[in-house]
């Protein structure tokens, strides 16, 4: 389902020392360095497995999660998702796919996040019976009923995680980036996640590939 062979993503990126009289040499003769955010990694993932990716702060988890989702465009390397290239931006590949950052929101923060599913609900064409089922289910699965209607700037971070991943899979992609998904949440609604993600992963045959660095999630949840 995934496969990448020695993918890379390099960036140049400006440098100058401190102080007023640098900055005005910057303008004449700029200094550069390349970072290598990704350098020559491969792997492959077969469908339905759900894998952790692991490394330290910095390592280039998140960089590799947008080039799979096609977000950025890869330096070197090939990369594959269910037969697509991501650079490419097809529709009918970003209708298989979601991307969840802990660290980042799509929900509209002073309106309820109900109305941010509606969105997601016009930019996938998700028809009016598959809409009102999926929500159900997620609400359920996710025990949302109660937080829906309120506005989303009131909800606690283990709430709005929750309203997250449901607006994330309202269209049903089989195939899932879940980048820290449990960052900032306590102990319980860190399983409530974990529990979802496998029930999922169960019911849809998803293929997960999932970055954290609470191992409890790592092996809660994945295969190798």
């Amino acid at each position: 389902m995934i496969h990448v062979e020695h993918l890379s993503k390099h960036y140049r990126v400006h440098e100058r020392e401190p102080g007023l009289l640098a900055s005005l040499r910057s303008l004449v003769s700029r200094s550069y360095r390349v970072v290598k955010a990704v350098d020559d990694i491969s792997f492959h993932i077969p469908a339905g497995q759900i894998v952790g990716f692991l490394g330290p702060n910095g390592a280039g988890k998140t960089t590799t999660m947008k080039v799979l989702t096609g977000l950025l465009h890869p330096t070197a390397g090939r990369v594959e998702v269910a037969g697509f290239k991501p650079q490419e931006h097809r529709n009918a590949f970003k209708r298989r796919i979601s991307l969840v950052m802990g660290q980042k929101s799509q929900l509209i923060w002073d309106v309820p996040a109900s109305d941010s599913f509606l969105v997601n609900k016009a930019i996938y064409e998700i028809d009016d019976e598959t809409y009102r089922k999926s929500l159900g289910e997620l609400a359920e699965l996710l025990e949302l009923e109660r937080v829906l209607h309120k506005p989303v700037r009131q909800l606690s971070l283990g709430e709005r995680m929750k309203c997250e991943l449901a607006a994330s899979l309202l269209h049903r992609p089989d195939i899932l980036f879940l980048d820290e998904p449990t960052i900032g949440l306590d102990v319980q609604m860190q399983e409530v996640v974990r529990r979802f993600i496998l029930e999922y992963n169960r019911s849809v045959g998803a293929t997960v590939l999932l970055t954290s660095h609470y191992m409890g999630d790592v092996t809660a949840l994945c295969e190798r």
